[in-house]
């Protein structure tokens, strides 16, 4: 299979110039667009502003080391997915397995040969670039899908899914999470999260993508916060996203008007003002958009 490397941009951190160097003018004869960092500090300046393909990444540095690094590399916005390659002259187990376990995908020993540094990163690059694809399918389906790895520690979430952990207060159900995690759930399972008012949220197994990698789903059981993500999806008022909830289950002007205690002419107002914003003309394709965030 051939590859165009020229669509990728490459970022590479290391403290010796010479390395650097040599390490630079390889990808660049590959057509790959690169950057360039002396240290950890750099690197994290750089990724902020341009998101890399692909990290290459020295363990050995002064001030804050690779494995540091790479830590805050991971913690990033939009960094959590982008692979990281060890290159160092550390190449005793414990090294690797200390670069594997702080988020790197590959460990290459010093000094590194071309043709297999090349060869690594081309399936690095092709296994992110399908990750991502995946990522960007299930953005546009708007599920509120996230990825986790064992610790329960989010590694990508949808946009919807971004206002859900949000109002569910993830970190306070993080550890009930990752104990229902290591239990080693099938698809037929829930973990139940408790909230107010006898309400609560489903965290549904989607599929386990590797041993340390599990899609989830959220499935919030609570007018109150699925009304609140749908203010949050969709950019209307707090008091328009109660009466969308109720219209997407089903309920008539005069049912929803007793629910939430106002008049029928106020949900007929609410209603006319919502229709704009959603870009739709009806109830049917207003219920329809909102059943398509709440699925």
């Amino acid at each position: 299979m051939s590859h165009d490397l020229s669509q990728y941009t490459v970022l590479v951190v290391d403290d010796a110039p010479d390395s650097l160097s040599f390490i630079s003018d390889l990808l660049e004869l590959e057509g790959i667009n690169t950057l360039v960092a002396l240290d950890g500090k750099q690197a994290l300046s750089i990724a902020k502003n341009i998101r890399p393909d692909l990290i290459l990444l020295d363990a050995i540095m002064p001030n804050m080391d690779g494995f540091e690094t790479c830590t805050k590399l991971k913690l990033l916005p939009g960094l959590s997915v982008v692979p990281v390659m060890f290159m160092t002259g550390l190449s005793d187990t414990e090294s690797i397995v200390k670069g594997l376990g702080v988020g790197g995908v590959d460990y290459l020993t010093k000094p590194v040969n071309p043709d297999e540094l090349v060869a690594r990163m081309k399936v690095h690059l092709t296994n992110a670039a399908t990750t991502a694809n995946a990522y960007h399918v299930m953005d546009s389906l708007g599920h509120t899908a996230i990825m986790v790895d064992e610790q329960a520690n989010v590694l990508w979430a949808s946009p919807d899914a971004r206002a859900v952990l949000a109002l569910i207060e993830w970190s306070q159900n993080q550890e009930n999470v990752r104990y229902w995690l290591n239990q080693s759930p099938d698809t037929n399972s829930r973990q139940v999260i408790r909230l107010e008012n006898d309400e609560f949220a489903e965290i549904r197994l989607i599929e386990k993508r590797a041993a340390d990698r599990f899609s989830l789903r959220i499935v919030i059981n609570s007018p109150r916060m699925a009304a609140a993500s749908l203010q949050k999806s969709l950019c209307v008022t707090q008091r328009e996203s109660e009466v969308l909830f109720w219209l997407a289950n089903g309920k008539s002007n005069k049912e929803i008007a007793e629910i939430l205690g106002m008049g029928v002419r106020t949900v007929n107002k609410h209603l006319e003002q919502m229709f704009p914003k959603l870009g739709v003309e009806n109830r049917t394709a207003a219920a329809g958009m909102a059943l398509r965030i709440l699925d």
